[in-house]
C-alpha cells in the first residue's frame, strides 16, 4: 500500500511541475519580449486617473485635511472616516481578500454583493472600536472579541479550545524564531480556513449547522496553519541542526506519503523537548485533518500537501553559494509552493472542486510570492536564503541569463490583469494598488536611498517605465490596505503582549519576595509559651508560598496606579494577607473543610491542632486591624473609612463561608453558587482593589468599575478553581485534586458541566474586561490578571 501511494505522490508532484514549468515557460517568453512594458504602461495610464487627480483650486483646499499616518492604526481609521475614504479602502481591502483567499472574480454579481456585506460590517466593528478603545488594541483581535464573536456564532467550545492551542504555541516558539510573526501567520490561516467556510456555506444554512461548520473551520484553520510555525519556520530558521532538519523532515515526507505519522524516535538533539511537543501537537492536527476528509477526496489533500512539502523543501535545500541554479531550478518550485498553499487551504475544508479556482490560484501565488521575496530580500540575504531576488543580487553580473525577478513580477501581473481576469477594470485598480502599496511600505522601510540604489538594479533595464512607476509610488494616494495595516498591528500587538506579560510576572515575582520579606511576626524577647506557639502557627501559614495576588494587586493598584508612596502602604499589604490567611485556616479546619494539604504542606490544624489553628486565624485577624490602624501616612478620615470597609468585607467573606458550609451536599443553582463565589472570592478581590482606592481618594464611580470588575474576576478565578480540581496536576496544585467530588460539593463543574463552566469563565473573563474598559486606568497589569487567572495550572 505505502509503495502506490509513494508512486501515486512523485506522479502528482510531476504533473504538477510539467504545468508549473509550462506556466513558467509563458512567463519567460513574455519578460524576454518585454511585452509587460506597453501593456503595464497603458494600464497605469488609465489606473491613475483614480489616484492622481488633476490640481484643481479644490483639490488644493482639500489637501487642509492632510494625510494619514498608515503605521497608527487608531489615528488611521479615523483619518479615512473624517476625508470619506473610508469606503472605498474597506471595498479594495475585502476585494483583494476574495482575490487572494477565495479564488474569486471580481465582476460576478454574487461576489460584489459578498463583498459589499463584509466591507459594511467591517466598517461597523471599526468605527465601534474606534470609538470606544481609546487607542487599546481592536476588539475583534484581542481574546475577549473572539469570544463575543464565538458566542454569537455558538461556536465558543471551538474559541476557547483555540485560545488554549494558541496559548501553548506561543509558549514553545523558540527564541531564535519570530514568535510574533510565527503567530500571527497562525492566527492569519485559521481566519482564512473560517472565511473560506463562511463563503462557502452562503447564506442559507440553519444556526445548528452553520455553527457546526464553524468550529469544524476553527479547528480545521488551526491544524492546517500549525504547519507554518513548526514546519516552514522551524525548518528556516536556525533551531535546528542539520541533522535534526533531515530527521524532522523525514517523519514529514513519510506522514504525507503513508497517511500515518511515524513515532519520532531516538532524538539526540538539545532541541528535544520542544521537538516532542510539535510533534505531538502536529500528530493531532494531522489526524484531525485526515478524519474530516471525506475518503474519496482524501487523495486531493495528501497530493497538494506534498507537491507543498516537496516543493518547500526543493527550494530550501538551495545554497546562496551555487552559481549554477537555472531559471527553472528557481522558479518552479516557487510557483507550486505558493499555489499548492491555497489549494491545500480548499482541500481541508472539503470544498467541491472548482477548476476556475484551482486555475486563478496556480497563476496567482507567484505574484504574492514575489512581492513578498522583494519586501524580504534583506533579510533573506542576511540569513543566506536563496530567493529569486538575493539570487539576481548575487550573480547578477556573472549570469546574464539570469531573469530579473522584478521584471517577472510586472510580468505576473500583466498576464493576470489580461490572461486570468480578462482585463476586469476592479481586478486591474486592486492588483495595481497592491504592487505600488508595497513599494510604497518598502521605500518607508528602507529609506528613499537604499530604495533607490535597489531600483537601480532591478529596473534598470526599462528606465522609462520605472520612471513611471517611481512617479507612482510617489504621488498616487489611496493605495493602501486593511490587512496590511491588521498586521502591523497585529505584530505590534503581539510584541507588546509578549513585554507586558514579562512585566507582569516580573512585577508579580519582585512584589511576591518584598511582600513575603514583610509579613514574619516577630517573637518579642521574654514571651509566654503560649503565645510563642501561636506566633510560630501564624509563620508556619504566613510561609506557606501562597500566590500573594491579593497584596501585589493592591500594590501596583496603590503605586503604580494611583500614585502611593510603596512604603507608607505596606501595613496595609500585610493586613490583606494576614486576613487571607486567616480565611484559608478557618476553611481548612475538619469542621469545614477538612483539607489535609494546603500550599503544598500539611495544613495547621494538622501540625498542630484544630484549636491551636482556630486561635492563630484570630491572632492573624487583629493582627491585620493593628496593620490599618497603623497607616499614619494617610488622613484618618480615609484610614477609617478603610477600617470599616475592612471590617464589613471580612463579615461577608464569614457570611459566604457559612454559606458554602451550608450548602454542602446539597445542589445548587447557579445563582447560589454566584453568590457564595462572590462573598468567598470576590469580596477579596474587591478589596485589594478598593482599599487603595480609599486611602488615595478615587471617586465613587470609579470604585463601582472596579467592583464590577472584582466581581467578575472573582468568579472567574473560582471556576478555574473547580476545573482545576477537576484535572489539575497535584504536584502543581500543592493540594489534592478530585476534592469536590469527594467531599459531594456544588460547584460550577458540577453545576454547568466541564465545558460549560470553560464557557462561563470566559464569559466572566469578558465581562471582567468590559468593566475595565470604563475605568480611566486602563492598567495593562489587570488585563494580563485575567489572562494569569484562566490560564494558570495552579
Amino acid at each position: 500500500m505505502n509503495e502506490k501511494i509513494i508512486v501515486h505522490a512523485d506522479s502528482c508532484y510531476r504533473t504538477a511541475e510539467q504545468k508549473a514549468a509550462s506556466y513558467f515557460a509563458s512567463l519567460y517568453e513574455q519578460v524576454m519580449a518585454k511585452t509587460y512594458v506597453p501593456a503595464l504602461t497603458e494600464d497605469i495610464r488609465l489606473w491613475k486617473r483614480s489616484h492622481i487627480p488633476l490640481q484643481s483650486w479644490f483639490s488644493l483646499l482639500s489637501r487642509g485635511k492632510g494625510k494619514s499616518d498608515t503605521k497608527n492604526y487608531y489615528r488611521h481609521i479615523q483619518w479615512l472616516k473624517h476625508t470619506g475614504k473610508l469606503d472605498d479602502y474597506l471595498d479594495r481591502s475585502v476585494s483583494y481578500i476574495y482575490m487572494r483567499d477565495l479564488g474569486k472574480v471580481m465582476d460576478s454579481p454574487d461576489t460584489q454583493a459578498r463583498i459589499q456585506r463584509l466591507a459594511a460590517d467591517i466598517k461597523h466593528r471599526l468605527i465601534h472600536s474606534t470609538a470606544t478603545n481609546r487607542g487599546e488594541q481592536p476588539d475583534f483581535i484581542s481574546l475577549a472579541g473572539l469570544y463575543r464573536w464565538a458566542q454569537k456564532e455558538g461556536v465558543e467550545t471551538a474559541a476557547i479550545w483555540v485560545i488554549e492551542k494558541l496559548r501553548l504555541v506561543s509558549t514553545h516558539i523558540p527564541e531564535e524564531m519570530n514568535a510574533e510573526h510565527a503567530q500571527r501567520k497562525l492566527i492569519k490561516i485559521i481566519v482564512g480556513v473560517v472565511l473560506h467556510v463562511i463563503e462557502e456555506m452562503g447564506d442559507e444554512r440553519s444556526p445548528a449547522e452553520r455553527a457546526r461548520r464553524l468550529d469544524e473551520a476553527i479547528r480545521l484553520g488551526y491544524s492546517y496553519g500549525l504547519t507554518y510555525p513548526f514546519i516552514d519556520d522551524l525548518l528556516d530558521a536556525q533551531v535546528l541542526t542539520d541533522q535534526e532538519k533531515a530527521q524532522y523532515s523525514d517523519v514529514i515526507r513519510t506522514a504525507l506519503l503513508t497517511g500515518t505519522v511515524p513515532e519520532l524516535g531516538e532524538w539526540s538533539g538539545t532541541s528535544k523537548t520542544m521537538v516532542q511537543f510539535v510533534h505531538a501537537e502536529l500528530r493531532e492536527a494531522f489526524e484531525y485533518i485526515k478524519h474530516q476528509q471525506q475518503p474519496e477526496t482524501q487523495h486531493l489533500f495528501f497530493e497538494q500537501t506534498y507537491v507543498f512539502f516537496h516543493s518547500q523543501e526543493l527550494d530550501r535545500a538551495k545554497e546562496l553559494s551555487n552559481s549554477t541554479y537555472t531559471n527553472e531550478e528557481l522558479y518552479i518550485p516557487i510557483i507550486l509552493k505558493s499555489a499548492s498553499s491555497r489549494l491545500i487551504a480548499r482541500s481541508v475544508i472539503r470544498a467541491p472542486e472548482d477548476e476556475g479556482f484551482e486555475n486563478r490560484t496556480f497563476f496567482y501565488g507567484i505574484y504574492n510570492q514575489l512581492a513578498d521575496d522583494f519586501a524580504d530580500m534583506f533579510d533573506d540575504q542576511r540569513d543566506g536564503a536563496v530567493t529569486p531576488y538575493t539570487y539576481y543580487l548575487t550573480y547578477r553580473d556573472q549570469r546574464p541569463d539570469l531573469i530579473n525577478p522584478f521584471e517577472l513580477y510586472w510580468t505576473v501581473i500583466v498576464h493576470l490583469i489580461h490572461n486570468v481576469y480578462h482585463s476586469d477594470a476592479k481586478t486591474r485598480e486592486i492588483i495595481l494598488d497592491r504592487a505600488i502599496n508595497g513599494l510604497k511600505r518598502c521605500k518607508a522601510r528602507l529609506g528613499a536611498e537604499k530604495y533607490n540604489s535597489i531600483m537601480e538594479i532591478f529596473a534598470c533595464g526599462n528606465p522609462a517605465f520605472n520612471r513611471l512607476v517611481q512617479h507612482m509610488v510617489q504621488k498616487a494616494d489611496d493605495v493602501d490596505f486593511l490587512d496590511k495595516l491588521l498586521r502591523d498591528q497585529m505584530v505590534a500587538i503581539l510584541r507588546n503582549d509578549r513585554k507586558e506579560k514579562e512585566a507582569f510576572f516580573e512585577t508579580i515575582a519582585t512584589a511576591r519576595e518584598q511582600i513575603n520579606s514583610m509579613l514574619r511576626l516577630a517573637k518579642p524577647d521574654g514571651i509566654l509559651p503560649m503565645r510563642e506557639t501561636l506566633i510560630d502557627a501564624a509563620n508556619y501559614s504566613l510561609e506557606g508560598g501562597g500566590k500573594r495576588l491579593r497584596p501585589i494587586l493592591t500594590w501596583v493598584m496603590g503605586v503604580q496606579e494611583y500614585g502611593l508612596r510603596a512604603q507608607s502602604i505596606v501595613p496595609l499589604l500585610r493586613s490583606l494577607e494576614y486576613m487571607h490567611t486567616a480565611s484559608l485556616i478557618f476553611d481548612d479546619l475538619p469542621s469545614q473543610d477538612n483539607a489535609s494539604t494546603r500550599r503544598g504542606r500539611p495544613t495547621l490544624h494538622q501540625v498542630h491542632n484544630s484549636a491551636t489553628a482556630e486561635l492563630t486565624g484570630l491572632v492573624l485577624m487583629q493582627k491585620a486591624i493593628q496593620e490599618q490602624a497603623s497607616l499614619e501616612s494617610f488622613d484618618a478620615k480615609n484610614v477609617i473609612a478603610l477600617m470599616q470597609y475592612s471590617a464589613q468585607k471580612t463579615e461577608d467573606m464569614c457570611i459566604g463561608q457559612a454559606m458554602d458550609l451550608n450548602s454542602k451536599g446539597k445542589a445548587l443553582t447557579l445563582e447560589q453558587l454566584n453568590e457564595i463565589c462572590f462573598h468567598k472570592t470576590g469580596i477579596a478581590f474587591e478589596a485589594a482593589l478598593v482599599m487603595p482606592a480609599i486611602l488615595a481618594q478615587v471617586n465613587e464611580q470609579e470604585i463601582a468599575m472596579l467592583k464590577t470588575f472584582a466581581y467578575h474576576a472573582g468568579i472567574a478565578f473560582q471556576i478555574k478553581d473547580d476545573l482545576l480540581d477537576l484535572e489539575g496536576d497535584v504536584r502543581v496544585l500543592g493540594k489534592p485534586v478530585g476534592q469536590d467530588a469527594e467531599n459531594n460539593t456544588s460547584t460550577f463543574v458540577t453545576v454547568l458541566g466541564k465545558e460549560g463552566a470553560q464557557k462561563a469563565m470566559w464569559d466572566h473573563y469578558c465581562l471582567a474586561l468590559e468593566a475595565l474598559k470604563e475605568t480611566p486606568r486602563r492598567t495593562a497589569f489587570l488585563k494580563h490578571l485575567m489572562n494569569y487567572i484562566v490560564n494558570r495550572d495552579r
